[in-house]
């Protein structure tokens, strides 16, 4: 009798949630902060509109370049210690050996258990620098396009965080007024990017919704109390 197969369901676009949180919280925080500050000195909303717009270009200019910058270190990182690792397995093949065996001690291997799988290694220089890198380093390969998506995801986001808070002064002639439907919408956008991020990552959902509305508030509130003290 064929068994029929078990597929497991494991969520594996946590770098793209990582980017998709670092740009929509910064896009929510920033700009409604910034256009509430100057709401205080300022009543003619297309002013705070261009002010939030030059706003939102320069900081998805810039965390899109940071995310670029991070993902291009990580893989400079991994090639670093890869090339290193070829370089022990190499010279010093007993010496890899020895961290092999600890490794697989450490998962509750005996020692002449693992001694099989360290034979094979021997045998098999490229799985042998895989495995270090993985069970020894804790490091996996970059994805080659990483750098890139990761700036066009975190600036992307950015951008669409940003205009959320901004668009009531888009359509609304008084500042005050823009302000107050700002608040507003910018809370429930919070809510609901928590909501939706833990429906991807498996948190609970109502958990994550008030966090990340508690931690967006106050960073804004926090900056909002620093652009209304200098204007």
């Amino acid at each position: 009798m064929a068994h029929p197969i078990h597929s497991e369901r494991h969520f594996t676009g946590n770098q793209i949630v990582r980017d998709l949180v670092l740009g929509m919280a910064d896009g929510l925080t920033v700009p409604f902060a910034l256009a509430a500050g100057l709401t205080g000195a300022i009543e003619t909303t297309w002013i705070i509109v261009v002010a939030g717009l030059a706003e939102i270009a320069a900081g998805a200019i810039a965390m899109g370049l940071g995310g670029y910058l991070a993902a291009r270190s990580e893989a400079e990182h991994y090639e670093s210690e890869r090339a290193r690792e070829h370089h022990e397995v190499r010279e010093k093949p007993e010496a890899e050996v020895a961290e092999v065996m600890e490794v697989l001690e450490a998962y509750g291997v005996k020692a002449e258990e693992a001694r099989p799988l360290v034979d094979s290694l021997r045998r098999n220089p490229q799985g042998w620098v895989d495995f270090m890198m993985r069970f020894e380093l804790g490091l996996e390969r970059p994805d080659p396009r990483r750098a890139l998506r990761s700036a066009v995801t975190i600036g992307g986001a950015y951008v669409v965080g940003g205009l959320i808070p901004l668009w009531p002064y888009m359509i609304l002639g008084r500042a005050s007024t823009a302000l107050g439907v700002s608040t507003v919408v910018t809370l429930c956008a919070l809510a609901l990017f928590g909501y939706i991020k833990a429906r991807f990552t498996g948190a609970p959902p109502l958990r994550s919704a008030v966090q990340t509305v508690v931690i967006g508030g106050v960073a804004a509130a926090v900056a909002f109390l620093i652009a209304w003290s200098i204007t």
